[in-house]
Order: structure tokens, then C-alpha cells, then sequence
């Protein structure tokens, strides 16, 4: 049978070549992914996760030591970026996101949550206690805007504190430092920049330590989550799998020690 016909541009599949395509395709990618798992499991494994720089900066890097004394035979390597990693181009393995429940999922990738999202106001304690000595109420402080959340409509901002706190909302004037990176927000805010109205779990570590402190104790939970997620028919891959399992007993921890 033809498969092919020659024509002035290139080649073109004939009836019976476009009857016999599909299952060669799929017959070339299971052969690929048997041959990625056959490597994968060699005694040194590579690993490329993609995360955000924040989460990466705040909560992920300072816990990475644990991971690799548990796994020494994998490289991890992480790529921090505030856009979504395209599994097909970049060379990435798995990712965490900071995503909508609603947001739709993109077919063949598998979807893991790992914990929902909030946000809290959080100082400087030198900050606090120098307003309070004043006679400064803390919600006249200056401000520091995280300006990735502000394209986001399902993000709270100052007039949804304000709200919560049973205060004006026309209070909540758009002043003070703004930045495009969370890291660098929560850092201007540990120097006693302003008030940050940040995500919970970039500074729970700092509120533990005292670094920060919470002016009002209100939380502000978000209609989205953390996820782990990854090719679908890389999950089971063993570098996968074991930093998600690992990943995963991390934040359940974290979330027991709050």
C-alpha cells in the first residue's frame, strides 16, 4: 500500500497512510515514555521543577536540604517563575501553582492540591510598637502593595481588611512602596517598611520567628489553592514521585504548626 505521495511542497499522507498515523503515534509515544522511565530510574535521577518565586524564596528553598539528605540521588533543579511552565517546551517535570479552584485544568496534566491559600496583614513588631508609643492607630501605617495580585479580582485588598476589621473602607488609600516580586514585599515588610497584606504561607515562617507580627487577627481566606502538578504520564516516575510524596508530608507539617 502507498503511505505517502510525493508532492510539490513536501509530502502528504495518502488514505491508508492517514488510517495507519494514529496508531504509530501512539505506538512512538509509549515507547518514549517507557524509555524516559527506564532512564529515570537510574542511580542518578534529574528532576526540573518550576515554582513561584515567593513560594520558592519563602517556604520551599529554606526546606530543600531535607529532601536532598532523603534523597541523594536526585538532582533537583528549580526554576523560579511567576509564569506557568508549558511541560511541552521548558524541559519541566512538575511545577507548584498558585491557582483558581475554577481555573480549568489543562487536559493530560495531573492536578495534586496541596493546601488552600489565605492572606493575612502582617509588620514589623519595631514598626508596631513604635505606632503604638505614638498613639498611632495601625491602620494608619504605610502600605506595601504586592502589585502580582492586583490582576487578580479574587484577591482581597485593603478595603477587604479594613471591612473585616469593622473599620471605613475609605480608609484604605492606595499609598506606600509597591513591588512586582511577594519576596520582596515580605522582605520591605520585616525591615518595617509599611503593612503587606501577604499569602499565609510565605510568612508563616517569619511569624513563628517573630520577625513578623499580625497588627489584627483576621484571615482572609482565597478561592484557590496550591497545587502539585505535573505531566500525567510522568506522575509515577520515581523523582517525581518522591519529592510530591515528600512535598506533601512538608505542608501537611507546616499546616499542624501554624
Amino acid at each position: 500500500m502507498t503511505l505517502f505521495e510525493r508532492q510539490a511542497r513536501g509530502m502528504a499522507l495518502t488514505q491508508h497512510g492517514s488510517v495507519l498515523f494514529p496508531g504509530l503515534r501512539s505506538g512512538f509515544v509509549q515507547i518514549r515514555e517507557a524509555v524516559e522511565a527506564l532512564r529515570a530510574a537510574g542511580e542518578q535521577q534529574v528532576l526540573v521543577l518550576s515554582a513561584p518565586p515567593g513560594f520558592t524564596s519563602k517556604w520551599l528553598a529554606p526546606r530543600l536540604y531535607r529532601f536532598a539528605e532523603r534523597h541523594p540521588q536526585i538532582e533537583l533543579r528549580v526554576a523560579a517563575s511567576a509564569a506557568y511552565a508549558n511541560f511541552t517546551t521548558d524541559g519541566v517535570d512538575a511545577a507548584i501553582r498558585s491557582t483558581s479552584h475554577r481555573r480549568s485544568r489543562e487536559p493530560g496534566l495531573s492536578y495534586e492540591k496541596l493546601i488552600d491559600a489565605s492572606m493575612v496583614v502582617v509588620c514589623s513588631p519595631r514598626l508596631l510598637e513604635a505606632a503604638r508609643g505614638a498613639g498611632q492607630p495601625w491602620h494608619r501605617l504605610p502600605r506595601i502593595h504586592d502589585d502580582q495580585l492586583a490582576g487578580s479580582p479574587e484577591m482581597p485588598g485593603w478595603r477587604d481588611v479594613f471591612q473585616a476589621a469593622g473599620l471605613d473602607p475609605d480608609t484604605a488609600v492606595e499609598r506606600g512602596l509597591h513591588f512586582n516580586s511577594a519576596d520582596h514585599a515580605v522582605d520591605a515588610a520585616i525591615q518595617g517598611a509599611g503593612l503587606l497584606l501577604a499569602h499565609t504561607l510565605l510568612v508563616r515562617e517569619e511569624l513563628r520567628s517573630g520577625r513578623l507580627v499580625q497588627p489584627l487577627d483576621v484571615v482572609l481566606p482565597l478561592d484557590r489553592a496550591y497545587y502539585f502538578v505535573c505531566p500525567a504520564r510522568k506522575r509515577q516516575l520515581p523523582g517525581v514521585a518522591a519529592f510530591r510524596d515528600w512535598l506533601g508530608a512538608e505542608m501537611a507539617e507546616d499546616a499542624r504548626h501554624p
